[in-house]
């Protein structure tokens, strides 16, 4: 029988670019999009993540999975797939709010899957450390480091993420305690290795932080970004010193963090370091930039959902693979690139 899942903020560019990437590898698959307007074409209903009352159009669907592509503040998408017993994952949630959502589920009756993720590789930077053999207890140390373009075609969702939370404290893990930090804090001078160029990175939020250290209990965690644009990296650095972003609307803030979305690379390296060990490092490379690989590691997710191998649980994206096989899956796409070093 052909399953049916549900695109919740399928019109946005991330999720377009999952129902163009699903339904290209699964002809067989019913997609159905979910957004606030509404449309003609037969496969859209028209769904406010905000109303509980619009969720009425969703009985009668049939819908075994749920994929959460838009923002969800009430965990009104969450809280109905748990309800309704339906496979959920969600890609959009910053580390404060996935910590919140995870704890407030934590003590429900679970009949479905329930998966969280991550807007940034989709929650995959487990998985590419996880693919050495190493197993969580023998690492010491995770640092991610971003090279983000300002043409990446996720330019308007990333404005709108560092519109919100640029002023906003977030933690990182040094021997397990919680370190209160900003964005674009505590730069440090870094070669990366697509093009051997030394730029100036600085502290940055991702999920990754949370789920390394509370989930995977990593004692040290923390994340690391810049800008394609080294003027831009460091004007930001300097707003943020000087508490300018704390005088500026939110509009303003999106214009600042706004770009091109005609797209570009984007690179991420992986430090990692086993107890007694020297550090090691992964490098993860998209020719399309981090919204296409953010889209195919989600497809890669809900692929593995819908064979029903994996018990109904409450699982991180990473949780749902075997990580060497994943890896091998990834790198299918011919746009995305890994490389391991010793």
């Amino acid at each position: 029988m052909s399953k049916t899942i549900l695109i919740v903020g399928g019109t946005g560019l991330i999720g377009k670019t999952i129902y163009k990437m699903i339904s290209d590898r699964n002809p067989d698959l019913k997609i159905l999009i979910g957004s606030r307007k509404k449309h003609t074409l037969k496969n859209h209903l028209q769904l406010d993540v905000n109303d509980l009352k619009t969720f009425d159009i969703l009985e009668n669907q049939h819908i075994n999975l749920i994929v959460a592509c838009t923002k969800d503040p009430q965990n009104n998408i969450l809280n109905y797939s748990i309800k309704k017993g339906i496979d959920y994952i969600d890609i959009t949630k910053p580390s404060s709010e996935l910590h919140e959502a995870h704890y407030s589920i934590k003590n429900s009756l679970i009949k479905s899957k329930i998966v969280f993720s991550s807007g940034w590789m989709a929650g995959i930077t487990p998985l590419l450390v996880y693919a050495t053999g190493i197993l969580p207890n023998e690492l010491e140390k995770i640092k991610i480091i971003v090279y983000y373009s300002t043409k990446d075609k996720a330019g308007g969702s990333s404005a709108d993420f560092m519109a919100k939370n640029v002023s906003t404290p977030f933690t990182f893990y040094q021997n397990n305690l919680a370190i209160k930090t900003k964005h674009f804090r505590n730069g440090e001078n870094y070669v990366f290795d697509f093009d051997n160029q030394t730029r100036k990175i600085f502290d940055f939020d991702i999920p990754d932080l949370y789920i390394f250290n509370k989930i995977e209990k990593i004692p040290v965690v923390n994340a690391k970004l810049t800008f394609d644009s080294k003027l831009i990296t460091s004007a930001l650095a300097i707003m943020q010193k000087i508490s300018f972003f704390n005088i500026l609307s939110f509009r303003e803030k999106k214009w600042i963090f706004g770009g091109s979305g005609s797209g570009d690379i984007t690179a991420f390296e992986v430090l990692y370091k086993e107890y007694n060990f020297l550090e090691k490092k992964i490098t993860l490379k998209s020719e399309k930039g981090q919204s296409q690989l953010t889209a195919f590691s989600t497809v890669l997710h809900v692929e593995k959902m819908l064979e029903d191998t994996n018990p109904n649980d409450i699982y991180f994206s990473h949780q749902l693979h075997q990580p060497k096989h994943f890896i091998s899956l990834l790198n299918s796409n011919s746009s995305i690139s890994t490389t391991y070093y010793e």
